[in-house]
């Protein structure tokens, strides 16, 4: 499935029935990840998950826990379930005590999807509390598929046009209150999210989970000890833009209000996805980099102390990858300039 070429949903779809087929899960959440930041991009949440949304982000961004994604994205075994982490004892875990007991839930299977040294998304298998934890065997299966799982999530990200357009009507702003309803938006904000590529946007949020993945993380951020990077991530539109989403808090106005701009991700942004998704080296992305540009072959060579037929070797895999033929073409796929 991976090699196939699916869409994003449909991906997920057969993929979780495939899992279904090997094991018994009982609810899960899958969700892609910007691989620069780390936070959710799309993502699925069954229910009773998805009733829960706003507690998961908050202990995944706000909390120490076991099996934190970015933590499991950054080891060596991308795969662990609760009851391993805990060593049996699942109450030191907020997230279990504050979450999936209410929920009746027990043990869990929390999965990195990384290839190619960058994680594509995050996968979170639940069993109910009246069954046995997952066993060795089944974390074996996982830690056999996960690769193939961010192949196709990698892929995915390849299926739609890379150009960049500017929104219509300026940078799209929406006002949270300290709950996280929407105070105002404005018209710009209005298109941009009737726009968004998620079918998997569960009905009962206002915004789609990327939204409140990023005010989660800046809230975090704000109340983190030394500097932390402001958290920003992208998300897909139907037209094949994306747009960057990130996060303000607002003075002036009632406590805990903030502002979430969304804006059209400038070619940089969109290209350095793109490339990743499409499998480049750092030699071939910086190749890329300075074609963008406009430098030319001798500038190219000298500046990355090079031979002309490794250029020329870089540049021929890089066309191979993208499906394209040339530089001309090459520019036109990733600066949204006209061929």
């Amino acid at each position: 499935m991976s090699a196939e070429g699916m869409d994003l949903a449909l991906f997920r779809t057969k993929s979780l029935r495939s899992l279904r087929s090997s094991m018994s899960i009982d609810a899960a959440f899958f969700a892609t990840v910007d691989p620069t930041t780390l936070l959710f991009t799309s993502a699925l949440a069954e229910e009773p998950l998805a009733s829960v949304t706003a507690q998961f982000l908050d202990n995944e961004y706000g909390r120490d826990d076991v099996n934190k994604f970015a933590h499991l994205a950054a080891s060596a075994d991308k795969v662990s379930s609760l009851d391993g982490a805990t060593g049996g004892d699942r109450s030191v875990s907020p997230r279990y005590r504050d979450i999936l007991t209410p929920l009746e839930l027990g043990d869990e299977i929390r999965v990195a999807l990384s290839v190619g040294g960058l994680c594509w998304g995050v996968l979170c298998l639940h069993r109910s509390a009246s069954v046995k934890g997952f066993d060795a065997t089944e974390l074996d299966l996982l830690r056999r598929v996960a690769p193939d799982l961010a192949k196709g999530l990698r892929r995915s990200f390849t299926l739609y046009p890379t150009a960049t357009t500017a929104p219509g009507g300026g940078p799209g702003i929406i006002i949270l209150d300290a709950d996280l309803g929407i105070v105002s938006l404005n018209p710009a904000a209005e298109t941009l999210l009737a726009d968004v590529v998620d079918a998997d946007w569960p009905a009962h949020l206002e915004l789609p989970v990327t939204v409140y993945a990023v005010v989660a993380a800046r809230f975090a951020a704000d109340h983190h000890d030394g500097v932390v990077p402001q958290p920003v991530t992208r998300l897909r539109r139907g037209c094949g833009d994306w747009i960057t989403v990130n996060v303000s808090p607002l003075r002036g106005g009632a406590d805990g209000q903030m502002a979430v701009i969304l804006d059209s991700a400038d070619t940089g942004h969109v290209s350095s996805l793109i490339l990743a998704a499409h499998g480049l080296t750092p030699a071939q992305s910086r190749v890329v980099s300075l074609v963008l540009r406009g430098w030319s072959t001798p500038s190219i060579v000298n500046e990355l102390q090079i031979s002309a037929n490794t250029l020329q070797e870089h540049l021929h895999a890089v066309f191979d990858k993208l499906g394209i033929g040339s530089r001309r073409e090459l520019v036109a796929a990733l600066s949204a300039r006209p061929d």
